[in-house]
């Protein structure tokens, strides 16, 4: 059992969040030569390569006794990557990242529909309806520049996949307590990610490959293994509930990204909605952890 009052776990989570956001990056500068299923295609290419050394070096077999689970959290994954990338595309970094970080708001939108369904209430329940309205609430603020900017249906996109995001969150729970490793999760995710990427290009093209545009492509797939590896390490190393709150340091670093690197303006009242999803999706994380353990969170 991690030592909850390590900081490694904590650093692990910072460094993981940062790299995604930094992926996030490469994606957007990417995105203006290839679109979401030649990303979705060529990242998981990468991560495939790289996971599969590390399972090699690792000696982690590829065999799974459950590869149902693994074709369903694939499919939600995929999904929700390509919109993700999608959404980096056309939004603000800032906004697309916070948008696929309401996973968690998400998950209690999950449970709330749960107790109301089977007519039974749950502790806490009351408190969490509070955060989930108040994150929603957020979502409208954030998306009000983009009705001005028709970018509505990028925004729509961007919560999509947090939605999706949050399917394929409950199921790499799912197969954590089936016993799978993390290695094997994410090999097949990363798998079926260049399958899907390749399938979708014999219907939609592909760009002419050159190494200036594809600058970006390398550093896309090695920082989203990296990563995943990082939030692996993270979750194992420190306190569960500190390293779940701490992944959503990620919109901060891609709230720097947005005014650094792509001088993205966003009005007061949309940083107070970023500010607002991110409070309550904290506040839904903590309400959930005193009822059910927070599991292992991987790259969606």
């Amino acid at each position: 059992m991690a030592d909850s009052s390590s900081p490694r776990g904590a650093l692990w989570m910072l460094l993981g969040s940062l790299a995604f956001a930094t992926m996030g990056v490469c994606v957007k500068f990417a995105s203006e030569h290839f679109h979401a299923f030649e990303l979705v295609f060529y990242r998981g290419l990468i991560s495939t390569l790289l996971i599969g050394a590390v399972m090699k070096w690792r000696g982690v077999s590829w065999r799974t006794q459950i590869p149902a689970a693994h074709l369903w959290r694939s499919i939600s994954g995929v999904t929700s990557l390509t919109a993700w990338y999608y959404a980096i595309a056309a939004l603000p970094l800032a906004t697309a990242m916070t948008l696929n970080y309401m996973s968690s708001i998400w998950v209690g939108v999950f449970v709330i529909a749960g107790t109301v369904l089977f007519g039974r209430s749950a502790p806490g329940q009351g408190p969490l309806m509070l955060a989930v309205i108040s994150s929603f609430a957020g979502v409208v603020m954030v998306l009000q520049p983009t009705l001005a900017q028709n970018q509505l249906f990028a925004g729509l996109i961007g919560l999509m996949s947090g939605l999706i995001s949050a399917l394929a969150y409950l199921q790499v729970t799912t197969l954590g307590r089936l016993g799978e490793p993390e290695e094997r999760t994410v090999l097949f995710f990363s798998l079926a990610c260049a399958a899907c990427g390749a399938l979708s290009l014999l219907f939609v093209g592909a760009t002419p490959l050159n190494w200036a545009q594809g600058l970006w492509l390398l550093p896309m797939g090695a920082l989203a293994t990296l990563g995943q590896w990082c939030m692996t390490r993270a979750y194992r190393r420190g306190a569960t509930l500190v390293v779940a709150n701490l992944q959503y340091s990620g919109i901060v670093f891609a709230a720097i990204y947005s005014l650094l690197l792509f001088g993205d303006a966003l009005s007061p009242l949309a940083w107070f909605g970023i500010l607002l999803i991110t409070v309550s999706g904290i506040g839904a994380t903590i309400l959930r952890s005193r009822h059910a353990p927070v599991s292992n969170s991987q790259d969606i």
